[in-house]
């Protein structure tokens, strides 16, 4: 049977926080979207129960350390399966809504990219060690908007303090039994490689990391969105083992990891296309 992992970003709290698109809008009107998701999750969860194993999850944010909280409030209140942990703010600015917002980080830390990418990689320890989510979302996130084409160096290539930052963060979520998200999106905004790029997916790997595979689809449109290059990235990487989530509870009381041997050869690729690269 498939697994498929459902996620929704966690209400945002403060009406400072919400993006340009969400006029209008109240943080209440983004927790009420966020109960009615829950819900309509748990009714395709029954529906389809004989088909297909739905797990029911949200995807953080760490804007504040109130943030942190209220995710694990929302966690108990909806008993939800599983979190994604994903960084998409520096000290309350958004990280990966837009070029310009994305530059207004790097001119807050008065052009020093090497700082950006220190204080992201500090609020991702902080936010895995609060929260030590199942799931690590789209690890480097913070490349999204970095120009490479302008002739800019990437401080993960060329400082290592800041590789070492990385590192640090991928041991640590290694060491409590995390699963490293390979996520697609990555080439819907240009990046070379799914996130994490090739030279932090190596690092997790060869350490012995658990991965497994996603769209971040944020509509029925990007499902499975530039799933035949993920399939060609796996096999370039050598990874053909995947990890996954199950509803039925480990002995802990969270969910089971499960494993899946020879995942490049599995018939879902064939059966949707992916195999030919697209």
């Amino acid at each position: 049977m498939l697994v498929l992992g459902l996620s929704e970003h966690v209400p945002r709290s403060r009406i400072q926080d919400l993006y340009p698109e969400e006029a209008g809008m109240t943080p209440a009107d983004l927790s009420s979207v966020f109960s009615e998701y829950v819900t309509e999750a748990r009714r395709l969860r029954a529906k389809y129960a004989d088909q297909i194993e739905i797990l029911i999850g949200a995807e953080t944010e760490h804007i504040t350390q109130q943030s942190l909280e209220e995710t694990k409030q929302l966690r108990a209140q909806f008993k939800l399966d599983y979190v994604v942990g994903s960084l998409h703010h520096i000290d309350g600015m958004p990280l990966d809504f837009s070029k310009p917002l994305y530059d207004k980080i790097v001119d807050h830390f008065d052009g020093d990219r090497n700082m950006v990418f220190r204080r992201y990689f500090d609020l991702q320890l902080e936010l895995l060690r609060a929260l030590q989510p199942e799931v690590i979302g789209h690890f480097d996130l913070v490349r999204i908007f970095h120009p490479y084409s302008e002739g800019v160096e990437d401080p993960l290539v060329t400082s290592e303090e800041v590789r070492q930052l990385a590192i640090r963060n991928i041991e640590y979520a290694i060491g409590y039994g995390a699963i490293f998200e390979i996520n697609s999106r990555a080439w819907k905004k240009g990046l070379r490689d799914a996130y994490p790029q090739r030279d932090l997916l190596g690092e997790i790997v060869a350490r012995g990391g658990k991965v497994t595979i996603s769209d971040d689809s944020h509509g029925e449109q990007d499902l499975c969105m530039y799933y035949g290059r993920l399939l060609a990235y796996l096999r370039e990487m050598g990874i053909d083992r995947l990890h996954y989530l199950s509803t039925k509870k480990s002995a802990d009381g969270g969910v089971e990891t499960r494993v899946l041997e020879n995942a490049t050869s599995h018939e879902f690729w064939s059966a949707n296309g992916f195999d030919h690269g697209r």
